[in-house]
């Protein structure tokens, strides 16, 4: 879009954007600045198989009231075009973030408008709880306000299918072609709360379907009432100001566990997330407040969870007096390994029994799946990946085979009864895998460590560079066309095979996504984010020697980062 455009559009929103005090404010405050009208107006926020995510504030390229209802019109007009009159039902829920109330009403009315019945939760829910609400209630599709783990100034507006996945990429096609036909001013249908609600389009989700959502966590517990475990161990849990607080102590207290301890600083809902700027448990800085009230209480164990809990970090002792946090990776392994033989002991592993995992998540893991006689599938990365091939699953009568799914970004998953990651169920399983193998005298670091010398030692590390705005989007478009044509010729890394998931590998669906294997079996992954403005690295390396990794794995991160430098200054030819 050229300039004259972009001041065109945006002098059409002083005009027409007044119903959100915000956002008329902001626009003015943009008069006379080109560089803010170009940011925010240079596209409109793209909708795909993540719905749409992005900075709160005025403009097209915005998450803003206007932006939320042009979308959910779209949504509207795909359930209306596809559904019959009676099967026209949709569930909502929101997180702790800025604004996220007022989307989440203002998706309602606009379902509301064109005569679809809406359920939405009377207060924040996390993601796994709307992903499980689609489902029991029948709906045709589900509405989460959120955007995950991002800083504060971002929101976001996930939707999911029928069968409780975010929906497929044909029909986030379908939805954002029918958006793009829309006016945001003239074409977006929306009707009051208060008549709606009065004419039943609107209702709340009842208190049942959140309890039969915890019982559902539940009954994903591996432990029996006989079964020895040290359940009065002291647990340090933050919710980083997110929806995690309720279900996460109300599972915890439920099964036993009480002696649960939280920081207080980041207790209650709070979308300013005023200790942790990005409130994501990938992050280390965001568990600072917890290790220090974890080593004031002795605590055995950390668990922090994302904004909409789907996602789980922990920090365990490291038997020095201090506290150590581990990967996803390794959270994930640790997991994987417990469900296996928790599901042997028991006598509960299922005849075929299968696990998945994305195609950046540790090989390690097929390692320990192979152990136990468990399938392996990788898939995209993305958990909807893993949530449509329960689906899958369920059609071939197979439900039951499916034990555990994860990914390196703490997404992880013991059921089938949600079709996303679910931080509340991580945590559940987490906490009573700490507190039986203290019972055997074994902290969790302890057993990490014992499953390296019984599989191998790995590392994976994730790294991401930021590329924000028009300028941005173009470099990184830019990096990724320049490692396509160097192809294995990248200084500083041997490269025995380069795979280019672009063009549809392994039967998965074509994805933007570089995987570099290397002479030694170590991995190279790059592909920007499909939610944040960034490009993301994945390394993975492993050696007999456990000190030779970190050294291994700076080397290749230096290899990448030296060509993308080169990349930005012109000699990507070096």
């Amino acid at each position: 879009m050229q300039y004259a455009e972009m001041e065109e559009v945006y002098s059409r929103w002083c005009r027409e954007a007044t119903e959100d005090v915000d956002v008329a404010l902001e626009l003015k405050q943009m008069e006379g600045k080109p560089e803010k009208i170009e940011d925010a107006f240079y596209r409109s926020l793209s909708f795909g198989t993540g719905g749409l995510r992005g900075i709160i504030g005025a403009g097209t390229n915005r998450m803003n009231l206007y932006t939320v209802a042009q979308a959910t019109q779209g949504a509207a007009d795909y359930i209306c075009a596809h559904f019959p009159e009676e099967k026209r039902r949709a569930a909502i829920s929101y997180d702790s973030r800025i604004k996220s109330r007022l989307f989440a009403e203002t998706a309602a009315q606009v379902l509301a408008a064109n005569g679809v019945e809406v359920k939405i939760f009377s207060r924040l829910m996390p993601t796994p709880c709307l992903s499980f609400a689609v489902r029991r209630l029948s709906c045709c599709l589900g509405i989460m306000i959120t955007s995950s783990h991002n800083p504060a100034r971002y929101n976001g507006y996930k939707v999911y299918g029928a069968d409780g996945c975010q929906i497929t990429s044909q029909a986030a096609g379908e939805i954002s072609e029918r958006i793009g036909r829309l006016d945001v001013f003239r074409d977006v249908k929306r009707m009051e709360l208060e008549e709606a609600v009065k004419g039943k389009l609107i209702s709340v989700i009842g208190e049942d379907t959140v309890t039969a959502y915890i019982e559902a966590v539940k009954a994903q517990s591996l432990l029996t009432e006989q079964t020895e475990a040290c359940r009065d161990m002291a647990i340090v849990y933050t919710p980083l100001n997110g929806t995690g607080l309720e279900p996460v102590t109300r599972v915890l207290k439920e099964m036993g566990y009480f002696n649960v301890h939280m920081v207080k600083e980041q207790e209650q809902p709070d979308g300013t997330f005023p200790t942790c700027p990005y409130p994501n448990p990938e992050v280390p800085q965001a568990m600072d407040l917890g290790i220090a009230l974890a080593g004031r209480l002795k605590g055995e164990l950390l668990l922090a969870t994302d904004p909409d809990c789907d996602r789980v970090g922990i920090a365990v002792k490291d038997g020095k007096g201090g506290y150590q946090r581990l990967s996803a990776n390794e959270t994930g392994l640790l997991l994987l390994d417990y469900i296996c033989s928790r599901r042997k002991e028991n006598g509960t592993m299922p005849a075929h029994p299968v696990m998945a995992k994305t195609i950046v998540t540790t090989a390690l893991a097929e390692t320990i799946a192979a152990h136990y006689g468990v399938q392996v599938v990788n898939l995209l990365t993305g958990f909807k990946y893993i949530g449509e091939y329960i689906g899958q699953l369920e059609a071939a009568g197979r439900e039951l085979d499916f034990i555990f799914g994860f990914e390196e970004s703490c997404g992880y998953l013991s059921g089938t009864y949600v079709r996303d990651k679910d931080g509340v169920n991580a945590a559940l399983l987490i906490c009573e895998m700490a507190a039986f193998y203290l019972a055997r005298g074994e902290s969790l670091l302890e057993r990490l460590n014992r499953i390296y010398e019984t599989y191998g030692c790995c590392l994976e590390t994730q790294h991401s560079y930021q590329f924000e705005g028009s300028a941005g989007a173009r470099q990184m478009e830019e990096i990724m066309k320049a490692f396509r044509a160097k192809g294995a010729n990248i200084r500083g890394l041997a490269v025995k095979q380069v795979l280019d998931y672009e063009q549809g590998l392994e039967g998965l669906p074509k994805s933007n996504v570089l995987k570099y294997v290397l002479e030694d079996g170590g991995t190279v992954i790059l592909r920007p984010s499909g939610t944040e403005p960034k490009l993301k690295l994945y390394l993975s390396v492993s050696s007999r020697k456990k000190e030779d990794l970190e050294e291994m794995e700076r080397e290749r991160a230096e290899a990448v980062e030296r060509f993308m430098e080169n990349v930005r200054t012109g000699n990507s030819h070096e």
